[in-house]
């Protein structure tokens, strides 16, 4: 598999873009895609001249979730869930200002990465969508993100319908930042990062502490607490059936709610 790109703005070497690089799998979140994010993520935010790091996907979709292929292994369950709360505690914690160009299409996983980042500059035919539970599994995860953002209507309205909202949907909950034309994203995502490369480095990133210091709880805390809510649903028989359903390309057979 093709890792990841890490390069710098050649116009800005403060700017440090990641690009997802798996486009004949629509960026799908396999174990190790994720481990390399993360290392991309950890590299980037040692590097003192680094100011802002900006996260892109090459081919037709930002990121279309985890990968189907692995979710429904059970000895890889707990290190896959492992591995992506760990990514998106590299994101939430880094120091730099972080920034999605997200277009196309951000599903479950692939949308928690853009609630992971500070900011998400979306292209205006971005969908994105948390289907988790039309698979019988928990956003978990991701629900720790979108808690410290969104309303409670909104991240209620995301994680239990499952629905596919458009960018100007995302844009009106708080979810995105701003919208612009497909062609001109990645130019919108660098103006953006100009700007944040205007603020002191040392005082962004004691307010990005301070903004995880004044949560109910440190982000990491949120993620452990939301792991077992994320391994019980992989592990459950409604995601069986969940998975084999999007595979087959049909709607799953539910049965009676577990505990009825």
């Amino acid at each position: 598999m093709t890792e990841p790109i890490l390069q710098v703005h050649s116009q800005s070497p403060a700017i440090a873009v990641i690009t997802l690089n798996r486009p004949q799998k629509r960026n799908a979140l396999s174990v190790d895609l994720i481990a390399q994010i993360t290392a991309a993520v950890s590299s980037a935010g040692t590097d003192a001249a680094r100011r802002v790091l900006i996260l892109r996907g090459s081919g037709p979709v930002f990121c279309a979730g985890l990968d189907f292929s692995e979710v429904g292994q059970a000895a890889g369950a707990t290190r896959s869930a492992e591995a992506l709360a760990k990514m998106y505690a590299a994101i939430g914690n880094s120091p730099q200002v972080t920034i999605a160009a997200a277009h196309g299409a951000a599903m479950g996983g692939g949308a928690g990465l853009l609630a992971a980042c500070d900011f998400v500059v979306a292209a205006d035919d971005l969908k994105i969508a948390y289907p988790e539970v039309r698979r019988g599994l928990v956003a978990a995860l991701v629900t720790c993100l979108l808690r410290r953002q969104l309303t409670d209507r909104a991240v209620r309205e995301l994680i239990l319908l499952g629905e596919n909202i458009p960018a100007s949907r995302a844009l009106a909950m708080g979810l995105i930042s701003r919208v612009v034309p497909a062609n001109e994203l990645f130019d919108a995502a660098i103006e953006l990062a100009t700007q944040a490369c205007k603020g002191a480095p040392g005082a962004i990133a004691r307010s990005k502490r301070l903004l995880d210091d004044l949560a109910a709880r440190p982000l990491e805390e949120d993620l452990r607490r939301a792991l077992d809510y994320h391994l019980a649903a992989r592990e459950s028989v409604e995601a069986a059936e969940g998975i084999l359903a999007f595979r087959e390309k049909r709607e799953p057979k539910w049965g009676p709610r577990p505990g009825a």
